[in-house]
């Protein structure tokens, strides 16, 4: 996905050339719902009455901070990344598709658990991407957390409110307003499901603030601390969600349409922090475009393995090709004083299973 710096958001009266340039994408995209996740395509050149899929409300907060639109599109290819590694040995790899508005095509029309985890974690991203670039001082709405001040204490001792906490609470704020406000506009199943894990994603991040400190004293000594809470790295979020869609709970919506209820009636827990769907996902074993599903023909996978990423899961019982490639890897690397690492180039021959396509039946080759 293309993006430009943050000195170059158009306003509302952009330059001819750039409102031809989206103009066109516009005309000559696919027509699909559409959704603000787009933003991250467009990057620099926002144009906010031109992007598809917002509603009022996501158009006037974009019109209104075009400088937080640059952060959300920085932070939708951050966390599209996080989900293409959480899911790479998966047979559905959350793909995404060039010049199409939803990204993800129609495999987010149905309401699986795969949705689940894109709407929670892309809502961590946009909490993630403003949080970080208020405390980096890149916005003129927000800075660093001041609420923070005083002493406290940790199993460490006491210590000083003080440095720059990433203020979270800010960050968390805007995404609620920006991305549920679709889901606000409508009271169906999938909305609700949609608000539910948008929440878990936001909460997600908070839950992994941390306290780091600076110590100050004669020799560096920790006479007295001052500490500051910080954001963790995205990955430990995207673990985090990735557990919770192994553990997605189907629901169904209960009958004034004001909640939802657990489809096992025998499940005991609370549904407040983990990931709902409503209808079971497709085996994303083969091609089939209604589903969204691209199939696994001609996917790598591993022979030794008996998870996810093994043939026999991957290839869904179809079987597998094997391909004798040369891999160039470094080796017999040496310390050269001062201060570099040499190494050589190394060749050797490995073997590279990929699934096979599905098979046609042998009727369809007879008409």
């Amino acid at each position: 996905m293309a993006t430009g710096s943050r000195n170059g958001i158009l306003s509302r009266h952009p330059s001819r050339i750039y409102f031809t340039f989206i103009l066109l994408l516009l005309i000559f995209t696919p027509r699909a719902d559409s959704s603000w996740w787009y933003i991250g395509a467009l990057g620099a050149r926002v144009i906010c009455d031109n992007i598809p899929g917002l509603v009022n409300k996501q158009r006037q907060l974009c019109q209104r901070h075009p400088d937080l639109m640059q952060s959300i599109g920085e932070g939708a290819k951050e966390w599209i990344r996080e989900c293409q590694h959480q899911f790479r040995h998966h047979r559905w790899n959350c793909s995404t598709l060039d010049r199409d508005h939803t990204v993800f095509g129609r495999v987010m029309l149905h309401s699986s658990r795969e949705a689940a985890f894109v709407y929670a974690i892309s809502s961590a991203g946009v909490v993630y991407a403003i949080t970080r670039a208020c405390s980096q001082g890149e916005l003129k709405i927000c800075s660093c957390d001041a609420h923070k001040r005083g002493r406290a204490r940790d199993d460490k001792g006491d210590f000083d409110w003080g440095g720059c906490s990433d203020n979270i609470n800010y960050g968390i704020k805007f995404a609620k307003a920006f991305v549920d406000a679709r889901e606000r506009m409508v009271k169906d199943a999938r909305a609700m499901m949609n608000l539910h894990n948008n929440r878990c994603g936001r909460m997600a991040v908070k839950r992994f603030m941390k306290l780091e400190c600076k110590c100050h004293g004669v020799s560096g000594s920790c006479a007295l601390r001052t500490c500051w809470l910080a954001m963790s790295d995205f990955r430990r979020t995207g673990d985090y969600l990735r557990k919770k869609y192994n553990t997605a709970i189907e629901v169904t919506m209960n009958q004034d349409g004001t909640g939802f209820m657990v489809a096992d009636k025998d499940f005991k827990g609370t549904t407040k922090n983990e990931l709902v769907y409503v209808e079971n996902s497709p085996d994303y074993c083969l091609m089939d475009r209604a589903a969204g599903s691209l199939g696994t023909a001609g996917r790598v996978c591993n022979k030794s393995s008996r998870g996810t990423d093994g043939c026999e899961v991957m290839c869904c019982g179809r079987g597998y090709d094997t391909m004798r490639v040369k891999r160039v890897t470094k080796c017999e690397c040496k310390f050269k004083w001062c201060c570099a690492v040499e190494c050589k180039d190394c060749e050797d021959m490995v073997d590279v299973h990929t699934c096979k396509p599905h098979k046609r039946p042998d009727w369809l080759d007879l008409t």
